[in-house]
């Protein structure tokens, strides 16, 4: 006789900011979407169920049931798909980790927090108003505007270069790393392998 085993509730949520698209594809703004994918790779899940405005995966990381999750309502609404995400899974904002772009941090630098402002970010702003601000972040330093005239938009929806993409990639290890203390209940340890 065959015995089925029931799915886990999910406990967390993951969350890679970005915008769907192709066009948006290896942009500055999209590098929460970046490290989310890596991190799937890792665990063996595949984020490919359109739910609640975003796409999701399931899968185990630190014997927890996590959901990764890639909003699809384009960044300055990114709130509405979490928040919903959220309701239906019953979670507490103590239960989810954001993953997004820092313009004011150096291309590669990594912070991880465990509650604060939007700091300018649209993506963040949006998750705040819907939930409050107290909710584990990772942000990823994409490098600040090349000159103040520079337009803001124009540079987060800019492409990485080849060299620039590189460095990223490297950041995807210590992102996974920081996930993982994150679930294991140590942000401590999270922070002192980001924030250096």
């Amino acid at each position: 006789m065959a015995l089925f085993q029931r799915k886990k509730p999910v406990e967390y949520l993951i969350v890679g900011l970005g915008n769907p698209g192709r066009e948006y594809e290896r942009t500055r703004h999209n590098v929460g979407f970046m490290a989310l994918d890596y991190i799937a790779g890792r665990i063996g899940a595949e984020i490919r169920d359109l739910k609640h405005m975003a796409l999701t995966g399931r899968g185990i990381m630190e014997d927890k049931s996590v959901l990764l999750v890639k909003p699809q309502t384009y960044m300055n609404r990114s709130g509405e798909a979490v928040a919903a995400v959220m309701r239906y899974y019953k979670l507490e904002p103590a239960r989810l980790i954001v993953i997004y772009d820092d313009v004011s941090m150096e291309l590669g630098k990594l912070r991880v927090r465990m509650k604060g402002s939007a700091g300018g970010h649209n993506g963040v702003k949006s998750i705040i108003e819907a939930l409050g601000d107290e909710w584990a972040r990772i942000k990823v330093g994409v490098g600040s505007k090349p000159s103040p005239d520079y337009d803001l938009a124009d540079w987060v929806l800019s492409r990485f270069s080849t060299d620039e993409l590189k460095t990223i990639q490297n950041d995807y290890e210590r992102i996974c790393a920081a996930v993982s203390c994150l679930l294991a209940g140590e942000p401590a340890r999270a922070m002192e392998r980001c924030n250096g």
